[in-house]
This record gives structure tokens, C-alpha cells and sequence, in this order.
């Protein structure tokens, strides 16, 4: 019989940093899911990969010295590096600089704008460089990016264009027939009421103001913007093509879910579905857009000195105690927490006290009391239906939960399964059933339903700890660990001989490691420190690249839309007015500083700033009172300072 397709993914990781722990949550959630996918018998296809385009990525490789492509394989290759270590089962890592997805992408730019789906326009607009995206005023949140937060700039390029608007109601129809198409719930209300139902502007898709991106192909002075670019991964991945798709694709597509961070839930939920409807191609069955793991109560960040780093946890805890906690740890709806106390904290009440101490003791009885080998003798009591009746109720459970990507209540029901076998310990104690010869069989039955218990947890235990699961059914001798194997109790072989009793996991001295991750942190801010400050440091070479020249104020005036920019008119000596925007206007009225002399930074690259086009910059210092402009009243205006 022919297995049934399964289609996940993630969203591809942007190859701006290293990415930290919360980042990572996704491949490991993902991992789990498509690891269980497979136990069920699924033909399962999981596939992750990093987005590598931008005007982002082009500043970043600028400031390294090193070409875009050079940056962008390293920290691909860091991505991939956290993926493999973390013990993911990825199908397929996919870069955006992948050849053959840039040869698609551009035929699907092509194929939209033959049709009219992409057309060629102009953008004026608040631009967010680290987000890569354009905004209305009304759009912004307190003048700023209403996704990140940072300082945004005013833009105007020629652009092409995707018609969202032309698929709006079509978007909406689709979205309430399918109510299962965006999930949780709250995101699905997020999207229609906040974004689609006010009305869809059409999504700017190409830039001029950049470089490194795929061109154009009949448009060479553009290049094709993130979102067609990227979010086409997921098709182009498994051999779509305008021009005629592969096998693979057509067994694979329509994905049937899509692991994101609820940041990127509008464009997979917006961009991603007009996209596929204008190429005809089937919308995905499902958006889980999940959400973040946070640092204690704060999103993490490099600034904050709050991050912490996937290779750093699991060099302390392992591998598979980092899986456990990233899974237990974070609700399905709502942002999860991350700190080294409580990363101990579980670790040792979870992991060692109940799912080690469970295995040790088991096993350790089994070598003491019977060789390692138990006869095949049986003898019920009442404690063990409902014993059993409890772990077989949860194989369902657990089920359900990863349906419903509901992880961490997933773990904490296999948690469960070992917190009952424990109990079941104390129930029947065996201590006391080998003292006495007439008890040797209920000895060791009660004995078999422990290692039978165990061989259940480490099945369902096998897609969120894959490593641990395997010590565990190598410590009770056995690899009978098909899925259909926990439908009922019993499939573990009466003369099973088990292996040696090892601890899984040993308990960590939460004092101590906390106090050497302290001396460690100030040792690497100490470090951050000195190199910041050497980086502080510049030549006079480096000095002698600015050029200062004092200029005249001929005008000054309010910049309207702008309350803290004010416009200047400079004479520099050039015999050409130069127009500067400076943010001095809650400082300075214009009389204040018309016939004054300013010091300008002449040899600054101009910027639009609220579309005006700023030629320099003033000098100014920062005062107890604000900001107070350096003037330098007396001297010739393109006068040199020095």
C-alpha cells in the first residue's frame, strides 16, 4: 500500500546573524512533527532552507568587507550547522541562491506580469530596512516600523507591483470556506479584520535601490523583491515550474502546513495565497504561525545581552534536553520563556527525577532480581488494568495534541506516562515482592509492565528526544518500536534480556552552573567591551574622509509631515544653494538660524527624508537643555574646518 504525502515546512531563515535559541525553536517543532508524520506511515517531505536576498544582507556583507554571496554562505552554512546539531531530519535545505530557484522565481515574475498580475508603477513610502518593508503614515506605530519598532526611512523608486487588490474577495472567500486554513483562531481573526477586510493595497515587488537580489529577467535595472522571491521556495523546492512541474511536485503540493513565526503570518496568509491563486497552483492546507520564545519576559537581543545560542545550551545540557524544554516550554498560542534556572529546573525534575530515575531502577531491578531475563510467568492484580488502561489512553492523546500543534501538552502527557510508571513503583513494590519466593511471578509481572511502560514512552518519547529514546530501548534489550506497537499493552518480548542500568540523564548542581555561566557572561561582555571600543577607534585617515565646511543659513523652514525636521538652504561657497534636513525643529525656530554659520559634514551621501533630498548633515552636541547647534559665526561660508 502506497503511503500517503506529507508536505511541512518552515519558514526559511534570514541569513542577516547566527541565529539564537528562539529562532531555532521552529526546525525543532517541525522536526517533531515530521518525525511523528513518519511513525505513523507517512511518505513525509520536510524541507527548510535560508532566504539570502536583500538590501539587508548587501549592507551587512558591505560592512564585513566580503562580497554578498561570501556572507551569505557562511552564515547559511551556521543555519545548517544549528539544524544538523539539533538532530533535524530535513528532506531538503533550500538557499534563495540556489540556481535553480532563481531561474523559477524569475519565470514566475514573468509569467505574473504577462498576465497582469505584476505591473510597473512608482513607490513613495516609509521603508523599514531591517524588515524590508514599505508603510504608510497610518500604517507606522508612533512614527516607526509597526513590526519591529526601529526607525524607518521615506523612499521613492520605481517599482512593479502585485495586483492584490484584484484578489481580495476571492483571499476572503477562501478564508472563511476554510476555516482551518489559518491557525490558531486569533490569527485567522488578526488577518481578516486588521489587514484584508479594510482593503488590500498592491504589494510593491521589485527594487531599483539594491543590487543583490535576482534581476529582472526583461527588466535588468530590477531586482525581484523578498516576497515572490522567498516565499516561492516553498514550490520551486519540489520542481514547480511555470513551464511544466515535476513529479515530485505534484505529489507533494498543496504543503500540508506551513511552520511560521506568528511575525510572518500576514505575508503567508496574504502575499503567499494571491501568489499561488494568480499562477493557478493549490493553496496550502494549513499556516500554524507559532510564537516566540522569549528570554524570561523579554524578546531576545543582542543589545539587550539577553540571547542565548543553541550550540551553548546543548554543550551544557545535550542535545536532546534542549529539544524537550523548547517543546515542553511553549504554549501553542501564546509566547513561551527560555533561562538558564529554569532550563535546570526542568532538566533536573523532568528528564533526571522522573524519566531517568524510572529507567535506572527498572532495568537495576530486572538485572538484580532476575538476571536481566524474566521468566514468562504471569500473575494479575488490580493495579495493573488501570494501569494499563492510563498509558493506553494517552497514545491517543498525544496524537490529537501534535494534530492540533499542541506540543508542549503533547510532552507533558508522555511526562505523564513516566510520572504513572513511577507511581505504579510505589504501588506494587517490587523491594518487597523479592523478599519472598511465592511473589517471584507477580515479581515479575510487575516488572514487564514497567520495561513494557518504558517501551511505550521511549516510542512516543522518539520524535521530540530521538537519541534518548534510542538508549532507552537499548537499555530494555529491545527495537520493537513501530507505532502500531503502543496501540495495545504487551508487544514487548517475554524474554527480553536487558542491557545495563546507565543513568540518561545526571543531575546538574543548579548553584554552581549558574555562578560559571555568570563568570562566564562577564568575561564575554568584558571581551565585547574592549573589542567595541577598538572598533570606537579610527585613523586619520579615516578622519580625514569627512569633509567639514562652514555654510551659511540663506532659509530655513518646517518640513510639513515632519515635526522634528526642519530644511535648510546652506550657501557652502560652492555657488550652488545646498539643501540640508535636520531634526533640530523642537530646538530651534527658523529665525533663529537664518544668517547663522553651520558647520556641514559636505561629502555625505544624500538621503530623502520626508521627500526632501538632504545634501549634509549640521553639527550639533547634545546639551542638559537638548541639542544645541555648533555655529561658526565669523567665518566664510565653504570655509574648511580641519
Amino acid at each position: 500500500m502506497e503511503k500517503k504525502p506529507f508536505y511541512i515546512t518552515t519558514a526559511i531563515a534570514y541569513t542577516s546573524r547566527k541565529p539564537h535559541i528562539g529562532n531555532s525553536y521552529e526546525i525543532v517543532l517541525t522536526d517533531a512533527i515530521a518525525r511523528f508524520k513518519r511513525m505513523q506511515g507517512y511518505d513525509v517531505f520536510f524541507l527548510t532552507g535560508t532566504d539570502e536576498h536583500g538590501q539587508k544582507i548587501e549592507e551587512y556583507a558591505k560592512e564585513a568587507g566580503v562580497t554578498p554571496k561570501e556572507y551569505v554562505d557562511k552564515v547559511s552554512a551556521e543555519i545548517r550547522q544549528i539544524c544538523d546539531l539539533l538532530n533535524t531530519t530535513y528532506d531538503h535545505f533550500i538557499r534563495t541562491t540556489d540556481p535553480y530557484h532563481e531561474k523559477v522565481v524569475q519565470k514566475i515574475f514573468r509569467k505574473l506580469y504577462e498576465q497582469g498580475d505584476i505591473y510597473k508603477g512608482s513607490y513613495s513610502g516609509y521603508y523599514c530596512v531591517p524588515c524590508e518593508s514599505f508603510f504608510t503614515e497610518t500604517q507606522l506605530k508612533d512614527g516607526k516600523c509597526p513590526d519591529c519598532g526601529r526607525e524607518v526611512q521615506m523612499a521613492s523608486e520605481e517599482a512593479y507591483f502585485l495586483r492584490l487588490s484584484k484578489y481580495q474577495k476571492q483571499l476572503e472567500q477562501y478564508i472563511e470556506e476554510h476555516p482551518d486554513f489559518i491557525y490558531p483562531e486569533s490569527r485567522k481573526k488578526e488577518m481578516l479584520n486588521n489587514f484584508i477586510k479594510p482593503g488590500l493595497q498592491d504589494l510593491c515587488v521589485s527594487r531599483t535601490s539594491f543590487k543583490w537580489g535576482i534581476p529582472v529577467d526583461f527588466d535588468d535595472k530590477h531586482v525581484i523583491y523578498v516576497w515572490i522571491d522567498a516565499l516561492s521556495n516553498y514550490i520551486t523546492a519540489l520542481g514547480y515550474d511555470p513551464d511544466g512541474s515535476s513529479e515530485k511536485y505534484k505529489k507533494y503540493w498543496p504543503a500540508d502546513v506551513h511552520i511560521i513565526g506568528k511575525d510572518i503570518i500576514r505575508f503567508h496568509t496574504i502575499y503567499w495565497p494571491i501568489m499561488l491563486m494568480a499562477l493557478g497552483e493549490p493553496l496550502p492546507k494549513k499556516v500554524y504561525g507559532h510564537p516566540w520564545l522569549l528570554f524570561g519576559e523579554d524578546k531576545m537581543s543582542k543589545s539587550k545581552g539577553n540571547v542565548i545560542y543553541a550550540d551553548d545550551l546543548t554543550s551544557i545540557f545535550g542535545v536532546d534536553a534542549v529539544r524537550y524544554y523548547l517543546l515542553s516550554e511553549m504554549p501553542h498560542a501564546s509566547d513561551g520563556s527560555i533561562t538558564y534556572s529554569t532550563m535546570i529546573e526542568r532538566y533536573n525534575s523532568d528528564l533526571a527525577n522522573t524519566i531517568g530515575n524510572l529507567v535506572n531502577r527498572t532495568v537495576a531491578m530486572v538485572n538484580k532480581y532476575f538476571g536481566g531475563v524474566l521468566p514468562c510467568n504471569t500473575v494479575e492484580a488490580d493495579p495493573d488494568r488501570e494501569f494499563k488502561a492510563t498509558l493506553l489512553a494517552a497514545v491517543p492523546q498525544v496524537e490529537k495534541y501534535i494534530d492540533e500543534f499542541r506540543m508542549s501538552d503533547a510532552v507533558e502527557t508522555v511526562l505523564n506516562m513516566a510520572k504513572r510508571s513511577n507511581k505504579y513503583i510505589d504501588e506494587t513494590m517490587p523491594w518487597a515482592l523479592a523478599k519472598k519466593e511465592e511473589d517471584r511471578d507477580r515479581l515479575s509481572t510487575v516488572l514487564y509492565n514497567l520495561l513494557e511502560s518504558i517501551r511505550m514512552l521511549a516510542v512516543e518519547l522518539s520524535p521530540f528526544m530521538p537519541a534518548t529514546a534510542d538508549a532507552i530501548l537499548a537499555q530494555i534489550g529491545t527495537d520493537v518500536r513501530a507505532y502500531d506497537s503502543i496501540q495495545s499493552f504487551g508487544a514487548l518480548p517475554l524474554t527480553t534480556k536487558v542491557g545495563e542500568a546507565k543513568p540518561l540523564f545526571a543531575r546538574i548542581d543548579g548553584e554552581k552552573l549558574m555562578a560559571e555561566l555568570q563568570e562566564k557572561q562577564k568575561a564575554q561582555q568584558q571581551k565585547e567591551k574592549q573589542v567595541i571600543e577598538e572598533m570606537k577607534q579610527i585613523h586619520i585617515d579615516d578622519f580625514a574622509k569627512v569633509e567639514l565646511r562652514a555654510a551659511k543659513v540663506l532659509e530655513c523652514e518646517p518640513i510639513k509631515r515632519a515635526k522634528k525636521l526642519l530644511k535648510l538652504t546652506l550657501d557652502d561657497g560652492s555657488g550652488v544653494p545646498r539643501i540640508v534636513a535636520s531634526g533640530i525643529a523642537q530646538y530651534y525656530k527658523p529665525e533663529d538660524l537664518i544668517g547663522r554659520t553651520v558647520i556641514v559634514v559636505a561629502n555625505l551621501k544624500p538621503a530623502v527624508l520626508c521627500g526632501v533630498e538632504s545634501r549634509g548633515m549640521i553639527l550639533a552636541g547634545d546639551t542638559a537643555d537638548g541639542v544645541q547647534v555648533l555655529f561658526a559665526d565669523g567665518m566664510e561660508p565653504g570655509a574648511k574646518i580641519r
